[in-house]
C-alpha cells in the first residue's frame, strides 16, 4: 500500500489522474497477455482466372497479331470469332501487373528541337519578323502585316501589309531592310517562328545569299520569338487601331502613322524609356546625360524631396537575349574524411 500511496502522491504532484494511469496500465496487461491473432489467410475467389487461363490470356496480348490493338479490340475481334476468355477489365489488370498498361501501338515520336538561344549586343546584330493578321472589310476576309523589327533597339526597320501570306511577300521585305540599313554578310541574325513563309525555301536561299544567319522558334512554343509578338501587342491596344479595316489603303496608312509613333515617340520600358529611334541611332548616351543633368538640377533644388539620395537615370540594357541561357546547378565534389581506427 506504502507502494500504492507514493505512487499517487507523485500522479497527483505531476497533475495527473491516477484512474487514468491505472486504466492504461491494467490495458497494457491485458495486451502483454492476449494470445496473438492468427495471420489473415487471403482466399483466392472461386471465379477468378486459372495460372494457365491467365498465360494464354497473356499470349494473345503479347501476340503479333494483336501487338498493336487495345484490350478493347481485342475483346471485340475475339468475341467475333466467338472466342471469349476474360473482360475487358481483366485484360487491363493483367498488363497492368505486368507494367504494360500504356499507349501499345506505335506512335510518332516528336524530335527535341534545340532552345533558341540568341543575344544582341548592338542594334542591326539580331532581328525578328512575324506576320500577323489585320480584320478586313467583311467576316473571314483579312490583310496580313509583316514587321520586321531590331532585337536590340525595339526600332522597326520594316514593314508591308499584303493581301495574302507568301515568301515571295516576305524575300521582297526581307531584302529591301537588309538594304536600307546596309547591312553586311555575316553581321545579322534573322529570328522567326515556323509560319510557311518563314520556312520556305526561297527566304532561306536569299538569307543564304546575303550572309545572314536564320533561326527559328521550336514548334508549339510561344515565347521564342517575345519582341515580334509584344509589338503587336502594343500597336493593337492603341486607341487609333480600328476594329476592322475597310481597305487595304486605310490600312497601310493607319500602320504607317502607328509604326510612325513608335519608332519616334513610343517610350518603350525595355529600353531605359527611350525611344527605339533614339537606341537605334546611336543617341541612347547623348539622351541620357541630357536627362541626368535634369534630375541633377531637381536635387539640387530639393533635396529633401529624393529620401532615397540623388537620383539617377537608368542606362540602356548591354545584352538583351532570347531565351537567355539557364545556369546549370553546381554538382559539390564529394569529400572523404580519413577515418582514424
Amino acid at each position: 500500500m506504502s507502494g500504492q500511496r507514493c505512487t499517487v502522491s507523485v500522479l497527483c504532484k505531476l497533475g495527473l489522474s491516477p484512474a487514468s494511469y491505472y486504466r492504461q496500465k491494467a490495458a497494457a496487461g491485458a495486451a502483454a497477455i492476449a494470445e496473438p491473432k492468427p495471420p489473415t489467410v487471403c482466399r483466392v475467389p472461386g471465379r477468378s482466372l486459372s495460372v494457365s487461363e491467365r498465360e494464354t490470356i497473356r499470349s494473345l496480348l503479347y501476340s503479333d497479331r494483336f501487338l498493336d490493338d487495345t484490350p478493347t479490340q481485342i475483346y471485340a475481334t475475339l468475341l467475333d470469332e466467338g472466342v471469349y476468355h476474360c473482360s475487358v477489365r481483366t485484360m487491363y489488370r493483367l498488363l497492368e501487373a505486368d507494367t504494360a498498361s500504356r499507349e501499345r501501338r506505335r506512335c510518332k515520336r516528336h524530335p527535341v528541337y534545340a532552345r533558341p538561344e540568341l543575344l544582341a549586343q548592338r542594334p542591326n546584330q539580331l532581328w525578328s519578323w512575324d506576320i500577323t493578321r489585320l480584320k478586313g472589310p467583311r467576316a473571314w476576309t483579312y490583310f496580313y502585316l509583316y514587321v520586321i523589327m531590331d532585337v536590340f533597339s525595339r526600332y522597326v526597320v520594316g514593314f508591308m501589309i499584303a493581301y495574302q501570306e507568301t515568301a515571295a511577300l516576305a524575300q521582297d521585305l526581307i531584302e529591301q531592310s537588309l538594304t536600307k540599313q546596309g547591312i553586311l554578310p555575316g553581321q545579322l541574325t534573322l529570328h522567326a517562328d515556323r509560319g510557311s513563309a518563314m520556312k520556305s525555301k526561297s527566304v532561306a536561299l536569299l538569307l543564304s545569299d546575303l550572309g545572314v544567319v536564320k533561326t527559328h522558334s521550336r514548334p508549339h512554343v510561344s515565347n521564342d520569338n517575345p519582341y515580334s509578338e509584344a509589338q503587336f501587342k502594343t500597336l493593337k491596344y492603341r486607341p487609333e487601331f480600328p476594329k476592322s479595316f475597310g481597305t487595304i489603303e486605310s490600312a497601310r496608312e493607319i500602320s504607317a502613322a502607328l509604326f510612325a509613333w513608335y519608332n519616334g515617340e513610343h517610350h518603350h520600358s525595355g529600353i531605359a524609356l527611350l525611344t527605339p529611334a533614339m537606341v537605334h541611332s546611336g543617341k541612347a548616351a547623348e539622351v541620357i546625360g541630357a536627362r541626368q543633368r535634369s534630375l541633377d538640377g531637381a536635387h539640387q533644388s530639393h533635396p529633401e524631396r529624393f529620401v532615397n539620395g540623388p537620383p539617377s537615370h537608368p542606362p540602356v540594357p548591354d545584352k538583351v537575349w532570347i531565351n537567355p541561357p539557364v545556369a546549370e546547378p553546381a554538382i559539390k565534389e564529394a569529400t572523404y574524411e580519413p577515418i582514424c581506427l
